[in-house]
């Protein structure tokens, strides 16, 4: 090891890792035993596959490292993090931003790494929250499930635009496209039927009373190749849908442990149980949710944060729960008793350009709800 000054510090042994995709740059800083107040440093590369880190941890426990203090690159720490708490190290993850922006420094990974070790021994940096398992497993699956709901969007939209390509119009009599009526209607139609009449027929329940429109509305040029096409989107729209109800069942499962603030969080009117896993997930820390006002306005002040990332998820559940409730009803509504917005407001609320009169003062486009009793540095 290289000998080098020592300062004022709050952790004695520490260890920063600069990472990449493929490997990594660690740095281990501890006290010089020979000489009271100067440091040592060693530094060393690994690669990021499980056995290579194993061999970090090893080495990491041989210095007798109380900290590990590593950047958020992309998806890459993950791994590295999730394994060394797993091996008991204190890990710490930072934002780059806050501990690299310094004019005039070596960019290179291993001056990376020194720096991120002194900036952390001196206690000059901050940890963002990382969640424990249980939230991070039930986070993955409300996500992916909220991913799977977009792709399904998209592709029920694209059957629309396919029927306005034959001149199909029943998406404007219909308000739901794909619904009973419209389903039988599309299928007959790729079973070979163009009879505009017959498949008018098909009608279920309201629609019924719209077979004159419906009638016109299926006057068009449906040939095979829409046919063929069609088919395709349907069967990717039930696929889809599939996968939906099987994450539905696995988030049910998932939610077991915070059931009590699931139970809370459906109090307020349009949340299921769906939509509460996803404000748990979201928000992280469920102690919060036990409290008297569940939900209350926080601010995202950093652009390109995690914390903005969970507050737009946060404000996309939320608002998606309540729209049915807000738009019924037209005027101001008391969603929870800290969370009040208009539905006026649904359209434009965390636009780039919105800045609405909210109670008790002025909110920011990122202004999002989020449970009480978290701050907005518990969400890094």
């Amino acid at each position: 090891m290289d000998e080098v000054d020592d300062a004022d510090l709050v952790v004695q042994r520490v260890a920063a890792l600069d990472l990449g995709k493929a490997g990594l740059e660690a740095c281990v800083r501890v006290p010089n035993p020979r000489r009271p107040g100067r440091r040592m440093q060693e530094l060393r590369g690994y690669a990021t596959t499980t056995a290579q880190l194993l061999a970090m941890a090893a080495w990491l426990r041989q210095w007798q490292v109380q900290r590990v203090v590593m950047e958020s690159t992309s998806t890459y720490w993950k791994g590295v993090y999730y394994l060394l708490e797993a091996e008991g190290f204190d890990c710490w993850l930072v934002n780059a931003r806050e501990v690299k922006n310094v004019p005039g420094r070596a960019k290179t990974d291993r001056a990376d790494a020194v720096w991120l070790a002194k900036v952390a021994e001196r206690g000059m940096c901050r940890p963002s929250l990382v969640q424990p398992p249980g939230i991070r497993q039930l986070r993955d699956l409300t996500r992916y499930r909220r991913a799977l709901v977009q792709d399904r969007t998209r592709e029920q939209q694209r059957v629309e635009k396919l029927l306005e390509d034959a001149q199909i119009k029943i998406s404007a009599v219909l308000s739901n496209l794909h619904g009973v009526t419209g389903r039988a209607m599309m299928e007959a139609r790729i079973a070979g039927e163009r009879d505009p009449r017959t498949l008018a027929a098909l009608a279920k329940a309201s629609a019924r009373k719209k077979t004159d429109r419906l009638e016109e509305g299926l006057r068009g040029f449906f040939t095979d190749h829409h046919a063929t096409i069609l088919q395709m989107m349907l069967d990717n729209s039930d696929r889809i849908s599939a996968q939906i109800g099987a994450l539905d069942a696995r988030i049910e499962e998932a939610i077991g442990p915070f059931s009590q603030h699931a139970a809370r969080l459906a109090d307020i009117p349009g949340v299921n149980t769906v939509t509460a896993a996803e404000l748990i997930a979201e928000s992280g820390r469920t102690a919060a949710l036990l409290r008297r006002s569940p939900l209350r306005t926080v601010h995202a002040t950093c652009r390109g944060t995690r914390l903005k990332q969970a507050a737009r998820a946060s404000r996309d559940v939320v608002l998606a729960a309540c729209v049915c409730e807000l738009e019924a009803r037209g005027s101001r509504r008391c969603v929870s008793d800290g969370f009040y917005c208009r539905a006026a407001d649904l359209a434009c609320f965390g636009g780039r350009d919105s800045r609405q009169q909210w109670p008790g003062g002025r909110r920011s486009a990122t202004s999002v709800p989020t449970p009480v009793g978290i701050a907005a540095a518990d969400l890094r």
